[in-house]
């Protein structure tokens, strides 16, 4: 077979070699120089690939190039050896070697001849790459070259989602069968071959496919054939790219790892048994694990050689038994049949993703019965916002990385970036440094700068679409770099930008350090803005579409997610904490909401003063450097939009604790300012971008909810603003005229007609000294008058703990169903609908507190009240495993006004004021 091989191997050398002969007799005379390039007799298609691409650079410098194979260095003239150190070829020669994974040496012997020796073939190909970047900069082949090197990081990866903005008709979130009509780039082979180039420039040795269930358009299984989900055309068409892709990755040093979630199912299989393609609150049914089994064993046999990512919670129930035993029982035999059926013992890797389970508990029982484990767990949430993580999430991080496999810190998403270009060398170096020494990681797995959900294209308006790998480039560049090596000295790093921005857009290295300044400058606002003054670290939050002021000042109304501040931040205060100490003059901690609004003003103005005074000597890329100059101005006036808010804010909190009018009225210039510069970004934007947010289904909540691809623009906030400040001003000449909204009568709600057709223990209405569970003498003490007499459901608290809530009920007009949930997290309550960790959280329009601190049960947290929507029909209502209170059901039309109850006396609802 290796005869067979060389030959082939001979006689395509031979014609890329002839191509090229006519040229070179054109440029050099009959004494020129040629370089013969030896590989080993046992040469991979990696090595090739590193040999091929060092071939063509020296052609480009006009050499003449032979190459070569075999296990002895026969060639007469200048010769380059390059294999691997243990290759007989390289022993022979007896020269330096790097013993790290992934390492290589470059020496240069006597006679000018050069050795490439690596650890592995990935340190051969990267052997190869240095050597070719370092001719790029010279004219010939250097005389002497001495380098080892070797990266730090195990795994450094970058993510491709195969998703859209919006759901298919019919379908629900994740699910995106392949198909040339939904993804017509995952079919074009140039694209792929630009991406993976991309990479191996960057030294990315993993890529991450992103799909909900990709089984069904990947293989096809003899007992349940029916679960394919794309027709026999575009089956073979799917498998066809699928090698493709693996092969052409392979010879580039980058294992692909395929993603998908559990337990979701395809659309046909669950047609055909009548089922959900996603349940939640679904136990494990013996159909669908056999199913999601088998799908995992043909895929493993198909495809050996790439990996597995999973996440386990999300699409069904996390951290409990039900994950391990998922895990355990159908993922892992899953593999190892498909292993069987190889006949190899070889385990791809698996790496499980630390997302709504309990990560340290399902590694400590799947390790004994596979090895090559790996976890990967989110960096900073869905959003860039601190190179100094702390608290539980850094916790959770270091348990991982203790476990002995490699745990690889995953940037995803960046809701809170997208979708202005960003590239903070200063940060991001920070940041993976912190992934080091902070939470004791050792690789990355990093998603797109923006729009990650409309890859592989950018929301920038332009005549034809920019493709994400072109315009950030310098996003993946920084993080490639420092996960190849963290520890960088600042100087050189300055230096070392300024020239590749210098480059990029033709100019010398001081005015490359100006670009690099606007970046580093503007590269602070979103992540401090966020952290300091956001709901979320998810990507239900656009941050750069702006906040709503009760977003501001009443967080906690809007499910605010408390490991944002408590982790993902340094340590400092809240907008609302602020307010509080401010006025009970008490001493300040940290990052302060004050000093994170003069910081992001200066950072903005700094942004647009380097970028401007370096915008005088481009010469090259003139368009991008335009719209990199317009993101400058974008960040700087979000920047003052924000600050100006916030003051705002401070004032009106104020105002919770003095009730003087002079502390609001003293709040209307600074939101009226905060208008002036969101007009400004309306400007910048509306000719610019297409969208602010990939993500474009009703799983977005903040600003504005997000349904059928509305305010996904900066124009379509503005209006909203202003009203707002309108309803601002009403509302002071209301109370200077002594006329409180809030005094009118609140009407309780007006029960609905519905059956119930679950068994349950009774009914009771809201009332005091009402008994709301079947099991516990549990009364209600206090309630907002909104719930006054409505009909509720007696349900056995303790079956409710042990196996979650189902309700059937039918009903002949829409309605909602109002659900008590206590405000404490664990056990034995049930968690409120939480979007970070459940994309189907709002399917119902249920994410959303809409009466907080609204009803008192004695014994018992304060409960919030959430609803869900339904139409007409018979439908079930399943929660997962808590106790909750099912409070009634009213009309689907009767409105909600969303404010905070207050019952417990501690909390003053200010909210009305602008709504």
């Amino acid at each position: 077979m290796n005869k067979i091989r060389n030959l082939l191997f001979f006689l395509t050398l031979l014609l890329i070699f002839s191509s090229y002969s006519a040229g070179f007799a054109a440029h050099r005379s009959a004494d020129d120089p040629t370089i013969t390039l030896i590989l080993p007799v046992k040469y991979t298609p990696r090595m090739k690939y590193g040999a091929e691409r060092l071939a063509e650079v020296l052609r480009g410098k006009n050499y003449k190039i032979i190459l070569s194979v075999a296990d002895n260095v026969r060639a007469l003239g200048t010769w380059i050896a390059i294999g691997q150190a243990d290759d007989l070829l390289i022993k022979r020669l007896n020269t330096t070697t790097n013993n790290h994974k992934e390492g290589y040496a470059i020496s240069t012997l006597a006679k000018g001849n050069v050795v490439i020796s690596g650890k592995d073939e990935s340190g051969v190909l990267y052997g190869c790459l240095d050597l070719e970047e370092q001719l790029k900069n010279t004219a010939e082949l250097p005389g002497k070259i001495t380098c080892s090197n070797q990266p730090e990081m195990v795994l450094r990866g970058t993510a491709i989602g195969l998703q859209k903005p919006d759901y298919l008709p019919g379908r629900e979130v994740y699910e995106y069968p392949y198909t040339e009509e939904t993804f017509p780039w995952f079919y074009d082979k140039q694209i792929w071959l630009k991406y993976l180039d991309m990479m191996v420039e960057n030294r990315y040795n993993s890529l991450y496919l992103w799909n909900g269930h990709p089984f069904s358009s990947l293989v096809k299984l003899k007992d349940y054939p029916y679960a394919l989900e794309v027709d026999e055309a575009t089956f073979r068409k799917n498998e066809e790219m699928f090698r493709f892709l693996t092969q052409e990755a392979d010879k580039r040093g980058i294992w692909v790892i395929q993603m998908f979630y559990n337990i979701l199912i395809p659309k046909p299989f669950a047609e055909k048994h009548h089922l959900k393609t996603q349940d939640r609150n679904r136990p494990i049914i013996p159909l669908i694990a056999d199913y999601t089994r088998k799908s995992i064993a043909a895929f493993v046999e198909k495809y050996p050689n790439v990996g597995l990512l999973i996440t386990l919670g999300e699409a069904m129930e996390g951290a409990g038994q039900d994950d391990v035993d998922w895990f355990t029982k159908t993922i892992i035999p899953g593999v190892q049949d498909g292993l069987k059926a190889l006949g190899t013992t070889i385990e791809p890797p698996i790496v499980l993703r630390a997302h709504d389970t309990d990560a340290p508990r399902v590694m400590k029982a799947a390790l004994p019965i596979y090895k090559n484990l790996y976890t990967s767990a989110k960096y900073n949430g869905e959003a860039l916002t601190t190179y100094t993580p702390r608290g539980s999430w850094a916790e959770l991080h270091r348990k991982l990385s203790a476990i002995g496999t490699v745990h690889i810190e995953n940037v995803h998403i960046l809701a809170n970036l997208e979708p202005f270009r960003y590239g903070s060398a200063d940060f991001i170096q920070k940041s993976v440094q912190a992934m080091h020494s902070v939470y004791h990681a050792n690789g990355l797995h990093l998603y797109p700068q923006a729009s990650f959900w409309d890859w592989p294209y950018t929301a920038d308006r332009t005549p034809s679409r920019l493709l994400q790998m072109d315009r950030d480039w310098m996003w993946y560049k920084t993080w490639a770099r420092y996960a190849w090596k963290a520890d960088r000295d600042r100087e050189g790093e300055l230096s070392y930008w300024g020239n590749q921005l210098g480059n990029k857009y033709g100019m010398d290295e001081n005015n490359g350090k100006e670009i690099l300044k606007a970046y580093e400058e503007s590269g602070e606002i979103s992540p401090k803005l966020l952290r300091r003054y956001g709901i979320t670290d998810g990507n239900r939050q656009t941050l750069t579409l702006g906040m709503l002021m009760t977003q501001l000042i009443n967080p906690f109304r809007y499910g605010l997610f408390t490991m944002l501040y408590e982790s993902e931040a340094p340590e400092g205060e809240m907008i609302i904490e602020y307010a509080e100490k401010d006025w009970k003059k008490q001493k300040h901690i940290g990052e302060t909401p004050v000093q994170v609004a003069d910081e992001v003003v200066v950072h903005g103005e700094k942004a647009v003063q380097a970028i401007d005074k370096a915008a005088p000597f481009v010469t090259r890329d003139k368009e991008e450097f335009a719209r990199l100059q317009n993101d400058m101005y974008c960040y700087k006036e979000m920047a003052s939009f924000y600050a100006e808010k916030v003051r705002a804010a401070l004032w009106i909190l104020r105002y919770k604790y003095s009730g003087s009018l002079d502390d609001l009225d003293k709040a209307v210039p600074f939101l009226e300012s905060s208008i002036t510069h969101y007009s400004k970004l309306v400007d910048l934007t509306k000719d610019s971008y297409l969208y602010a947010n990939s993500m474009q289904t009703k799983q977005r909540k903040i600003p504005m909810r997000g349904v059928d691809k509305t305010f996904i623009e900066w124009k379509e906030m503005l209006p909203v603003y202003k009203k707002e400040m309108a309803n601002f001003k009403r509302s002071i000449d209301s109370l200077r005229a002594n006329v409180h909204v809030l005094k009118e009568k609140v009407k309780p709600f007006k029960n609905a007609d519905v059956k119930i057709l679950t068994k349950i223990a009774g009914e009771y209405h809201i009332a005091k000294g009402a008994s709301v569970f079947a099991d516990t003498a549990s009364l209600i003490s206090a309630f907002a008058e909104e719930l006054n007499g409505l009909k509720g459901l007696k349900l056995s608290k303790s079956d409710q703990v042990r196996n979650g809530t189902t309700l059937e009920f039918r009903t002949k007009k829409p309605v909602k169903v109002l659900v008590g949930y206590f405000n404490q997290k664990g056990a034995p309550y049930l968690p409120a609908p939480e979007l970070e960790t459940d994309a189907s959280a709002n399917n119902y329009g249920q994410a959303e507190a809409k009466l907080s601190n609204a009803l008192i049960v004695a014994g018992y947290p304060i409960a919030n009240v959430h609803s869900y929507s339904f139409g007409e029909g018979i439908h079930t209502l399943t929660l997962a495993k808590g106790a909750c209170m099912i409070l009634g059901f009213i009309d689907e039309t009767e409105p909600i006004r969303i404010y905070n109850a207050g019952i417990d006396g501690k909390s003053k609802d200010i909210d009305w004021l602008f709504e």
